[in-house]
């Protein structure tokens, strides 16, 4: 389990973090998408219209900060020492400046681009995991994250053609993802709900037995590719016995209540509880009886598509993504930012690299306290890039650089230039006309 820390979080130990970890110029090349002043077609205002919210000592919140330059994003960060820092999206005018405006009859003020970004917290997870609740998560439970990544990721990609995506780790109990093509950030709020729509799938409450209904005579393409490639093996291969889904009586009877016919449901039932003398006590019991649940509802005696359909959906029910959708539908919704110390656990929001999120651990993401002994016990080894190599934090920050930063910003910087050249050659057809 990740462990918590036992007292309240000590602001103290942000101030070393700042002042030679947080990878400040990191930060604003990404932010900056491209517009560093080196080209003709930049807009120099681009990074200032962008909102970012401190969160202080003693609750104490301020938004709608912004900075002209990386210099004056670390000056204010080493200065005020926040517990989080959350990014907004750009507004029409700088958001520190924006009281300017307030009396103007037209609304000037208001965010014109904002990243497509996702939430997934574990405690979404807690009626369908039974080795942690709350904000506690264990090796165990992270899988369902792992889930959720590489559906997610497949998907925008896949479906919607996106290139430019960012995992990060929450620091706690779950994952974020930022969508950072241009015209994922363009998406209007409309716009924004039909994506998170799509991905809609887990409904109802925890009164509801049956929380996911999949409709249709066939699933979704997307649906049935995350099934085949993704879910069904989580779920048998790994959620099955780690999370015990079939152990027990309270356990077993959860998932009999999603099977629309009682008869079976009963035979069922009537199977698991004599099976303490089964003759197949030496196999794993969860994967005995769900080979036993699979077998009467996909037997050719059962014709009708509700129990056809059954045991994709109690595999969906355990296993799907469960996105707070409000995060994704709004563009003014703010999100904490990668390399933030989370103040219950102390570990650093680190990129997570979707090819290889399975091999992601969350128990071993490194600590503030962590980062600060290597610190003192080896000092910093900066290699070309600047690198603070001598911490496990480097790997991160590589990771960062390698995999999402360097692919956007020459994706970013051709798509300035492709928009200033288009601007060049309309201006050029109406002098000519």
């Amino acid at each position: 389990m990740i462990p918590q820390q036992d007292s309240e979080f000590d602001s103290n130990c942000l101030k070393p973090y700042y002042g030679k970890l947080f990878p400040y110029a990191d930060i604003f090349k990404w932010m900056s998408y491209g517009h560093d002043g080196k080209h003709p077609g930049c807009d120099q205002s681009y990074f200032g219209r962008r909102e970012f919210s401190f969160t202080l000592n003693g609750d104490f919140y301020l938004r709608f900060q912004s900075y002209n330059n990386a210099l004056e994003l670390e000056k204010a960060i080493k200065e005020k020492c926040p517990l989080k820092i959350d990014i907004g999206p750009v507004y029409t005018v700088d958001p520190a400046k924006r009281h300017a405006y307030a009396q103007s009859d037209n609304n000037v003020f208001t965010p014109v681009e904002r990243e497509l970004i996702f939430d997934i917290d574990m405690t979404d997870y807690d009626d369908v995991r039974y080795c942690c609740k709350g904000a506690d998560v264990c090796l165990d439970c992270w899988p369902l994250m792992t889930i959720a990544i590489k559906v997610i990721d497949t998907s925008l990609r896949d479906d919607f053609g996106f290139k430019h995506i960012l995992w990060v780790y929450s620091g706690r109990r779950g994952v974020h993802c930022w969508v950072c093509d241009g015209k994922a950030r363009r998406l209007t709020n409309e716009q924004r709900a039909s994506v998170a729509d799509y991905f809609r799938v887990y409904k109802g409450n925890e009164n509801s037995h049956k929380k996911v209904s999949l409709m249709g005579a066939a699933l979704h393409p997307f649906l049935a590719t995350s099934y085949t490639n993704v879910l069904k093996d989580y779920f048998e291969k790994v959620l099955l016995t780690r999370q015990n889904l079939l152990a027990t009586e309270e356990r077993y009877e959860k998932i009999l209540s999603m099977i629309p016919d009682e008869s079976i449901a009963s035979e069922l039932r009537g199977k698991w509880q004599d099976s303490r003398r089964s003759s197949s006590a030496k196999e794993d019991i969860n994967i005995v009886r769900w080979e036993q649940c699979k077998q009467l509802l996909q037997s050719g005696k059962h014709k009708s598509q509700g129990l056809r359909r059954c045991v994709e959906e109690i595999v969906f029910c355990y296993t799907y993504p469960r996105l707070d959708m409000e995060v994704s539908k709004h563009m003014n919704h703010l999100l904490k930012a990668p390399f933030c110390v989370h103040p219950k656990t102390g570990r650093v929001c680190v990129p997570i690299d979707p090819n290889r999120c399975d091999e992601f651990d969350p128990t071993t993401v490194p600590t503030v306290f962590q980062l600060l002994e290597e610190l003192n016990n080896e000092g910093l080894r900066a290699d070309v890039n600047g690198e603070r190599s001598g911490t496990s934090l480097g790997n991160s920050v590589t990771l960062f650089r390698s995999s999402f930063l360097e692919p956007l910003q020459k994706g970013s910087k051709e798509e300035i230039e492709r928009s200033y050249n288009l601007k060049l050659q309309q201006s050029k057809n109406s002098i000519g006309w």
